[in-house]
């Protein structure tokens, strides 16, 4: 195998690939890259038996031929090589040799046909999509999946298909967070919860263009399939949360406001709530609803925080106790200048919505205030 490319081509399809590499596995071949040529091209895949990655790249291919390379080192390599042409041999003794200007490495290599076969996927349900519309969506919509493991399903994030809107959703017990879309095509019913980790790494990949990208399910498989790239992984078992049935349809109080304004006041007082002083406590903060503004505040052993902001309110006055850090991974996701925020009870969830649209939904739940 000899082929030569240059290096920001050849690192864009390693950073692709790069995430689909196994971390911790009795299995040295999945902490590697496949590496194969096809005419001028170059295919690179990684699998770590979850999620596997294949990049497709064009080149000048020499000499055919395969071979796997430990990604971290091929990767660091290539990373900290001069911006020029890069020449990848597959000598007689199975060595990587990568050679640029002054520089000579050489890599011990693995026998390519040990690698595991990416899943072949027979694809029951599909849709296309923007690159940048999936991409929006899931920066939406991520932060809100959870990290505990005792509840699997709740790790992904739910793609629900119905009468041709796109439903992404993302839930960890304390907050949720929904962003919908219609689809340009007709398109079938289905479901599938999508691990945020996978999700994570189609976003990096995902270009910010109107370029197309296909998301294909099986039974227990799905493919997000792009013109040099595709993903495939697995879907979690499991039921996810009916969402529909616990994001309120009535308020008792709402309010109008510039996002950016109450994000700004969070932030502030998020700096008492949070502070260094007792790293283990977090303190919430209190939101309280008076005709014409509110009063953000905190109180604790580090000190006291007051933010007065005045807005339009409907409704009763409230005071509810919140995470800060739900209220600002929320409204950091939000690109419109304004937004309502609207309340039940104190002990009932808040949402945040668009002034203009519908296309999205936070609800975050309270916390109980002591006394």
């Amino acid at each position: 195998m000899k082929i030569v490319c240059y290096k920001d081509k050849i690192l864009r399809a390693i950073n692709s690939v790069v995430k689909g590499v196994a971390s911790k596995t009795p299995m040295p071949i999945l902490e590697g890259i496949l590496i194969q040529t096809n005419d001028n091209e170059i295919k690179l895949t990684t699998y770590d038996l979850e999620i596997g990655i294949e990049y497709i790249m064009d080149c000048e291919v020499k000499e055919q031929g395969s071979t796997v390379v430990n990604a971290v080192m091929f990767s660091e390599i290539i990373r900290k090589l001069p911006d020029s042409e890069i020449y990848i041999t597959l000598n007689e003794k199975n060595l990587l040799e990568i050679e640029c200007e002054g520089s000579l490495y050489k890599l011990a290599t693995m026998n390519p046909g040990e690698f595991p076969e990416l899943p072949k996927i027979e694809i029951e349900n599909s849709i296309e999509i923007e690159q940048n519309t999936l991409k929006n969506m899931i920066r939406k919509t991520i932060f809100a999946v959870s990290t505990e493991e005792n509840r699997p399903i709740f790790t992904g994030c739910l793609f629900e298909i119905e009468n041709n809107q796109l439903s992404l959703v993302a839930v960890d017990g304390f907050r949720l967070a929904l962003r919908n879309v219609y689809l340009n095509k007709q398109t079938n019913n289905f479901s599938a919860v999508i691990p945020g980790k996978t999700l994570n790494e189609v976003n990096k990949i995902l270009l910010d263009s109107f370029d197309m990208i296909k998301i294909g399910v099986s039974k227990n498989q799905a493919l997000f399939e792009m013109d040099n790239c595709k993903i495939v992984t697995r879907i979690l078992d499991g039921e996810f949360l009916n969402y529909k049935s616990v994001i309120p349809n009535n308020w008792e109080t709402r309010i109008k406001v510039n996002k950016t304004s109450i994000q700004d006041c969070f932030e502030r007082v998020s700096l008492i709530s949070s502070s260094s002083i007792e790293k283990e406590k977090k303190y919430p903060v209190k939101v309280s609803v008076e005709i014409g503004k509110v009063i953000i505040s905190c109180t604790n052993q580090t000190g006291d925080a007051k933010e007065e902001i005045y807005v339009s309110t409907e409704g009763k006055n409230i005071e509810a106790g919140f995470n800060p850090k739900y209220f600002l991974d929320s409204l950091k996701a939000i690109d419109d200048e304004e937004v309502f925020i609207e309340f039940g009870t104190s002990i009932s969830p808040c949402l945040i919505k668009s002034v203009d649209n519908n296309n999205y939904t936070y609800m975050i739940l309270p916390i109980r205030l002591k006394d």
